[in-house]
């Protein structure tokens, strides 16, 4: 076997030595860390768990001063392990790719970080590991401008259907947008009725659509409003200006912590999407307020409505 060969299926921390060039820089490692979760693309991994294992090397610039047996003067193996915790919670994923990804990337938000080796595997695919491994360094393109958890808080407004058609839509827009936050607009269904099933979880998806068939309703009326579906687009948005209007489909089927409210109970579903985001509130105009939100709810009527 070549030495390329050999290195390509030895331990991230073997590629990173090899890779070190002539001034090698310090390196931790975490080695077969094993975790249980729901992640995959086929319906035949939803509603199971699989046992992930990953590997990780980070190259750390040495400390200038004595580290003197202080904890916090490194980067600790629990940053490491936290990272991986903290992407895992975020939202269900379809591929591992993106999940190293996240995982390296938050890393390199650490200061004394300055490569990650990542490897994750799927062990319960077959009667191997089925994985991936990527290096990624400290000012890759691909590297968010905002550390994790510094977007900024959003500004979550539900529109009901008589505030969706109402001509005073575009300026109720303008008075929103002088607030200076990011602005994610909330709907329900539209007032035509959805099929009706015995089958709960169709039901769930069709009530799911209905809503995004009234987001689009809600885009078309104004050039300012852009459908988005993913967490990746929704952190984009909120940090470039951009008015979002929520499809809720993919969030709430890929939600680690799915929602206990039914989609049919619009107003309390995206109540739950803004706690997920930690809005400081909910404006909700034209449409009644759900018991128990998890985030405080401002109701409006739509003739009244004093932004």
């Amino acid at each position: 076997m070549s030495d390329e060969a050999r290195l390509a299926f030895a331990h991230p921390s073997e590629r990173a030595e090899a890779m070190s060039g002539p001034d090698p820089l310090d390196r931790i490692s975490l080695r077969d860390h094993i975790v249980e979760v729901e992640i995959g693309a086929f319906q035949a991994e939803r509603g199971v768990t699989q046992r992930l294992c990953f590997n990780v090397v980070v190259e750390v610039q040495p400390l200038t001063e004595p580290v003197d047996d202080d904890v916090d003067r490194i980067l600790s193996y629990d940053r490491v392990t936290e990272a991986i915790a903290a992407e895992l919670a975020v939202e269900r994923l379809a591929l591992l790719e993106t999940l190293a990804e996240r995982v390296a990337e938050r890393i390199l938000f650490e200061p004394q970080a300055v490569r990650a080796f990542v490897r994750i595997e799927k062990l319960d695919r077959g009667p191997g590991a089925l994985g991936v491994e990527i290096v990624r360094a400290r000012g890759d393109a691909a590297m968010s401008e905002i550390a994790p958890g510094e977007a900024p808080y959003p500004e979550l407004v539900y529109l009901g259907n008589d505030a969706i058609a109402s001509p005073h839509l575009p300026g109720w827009l303008d008075q929103l947008e002088e607030l200076g936050r990011p602005l994610i607009l909330c709907v329900g269904a539209p007032d035509v009725a959805a099929p009706r099933l015995t089958h709960r979880m169709a039901q769930r998806r069709i009530d799911l659509l209905a809503i995004e068939q009234n987001a689009w309703v809600l885009a078309a009326r104004d050039d300012r409003c852009v459908v988005v579906a993913t967490r990746t687009e929704l952190d984009w948005a909120m940090r470039n200006g951009q008015t979002c209007v929520w499809a809720p489909s993919k969030i709430v089927l890929d939600s680690v912590d799915t929602p206990s409210v039914q989609p049919s109970d619009a107003v309390a579903l995206a109540a739950w999407f803004a706690a997920t985001l930690d809005a400081q509130e909910m404006l909700v105009v034209g449409a009644g307020l759900p018991e128990g939100a998890d985030v405080p709810l401002r109701a409006v009527a739509v003739d009244q409505v004093r932004l």
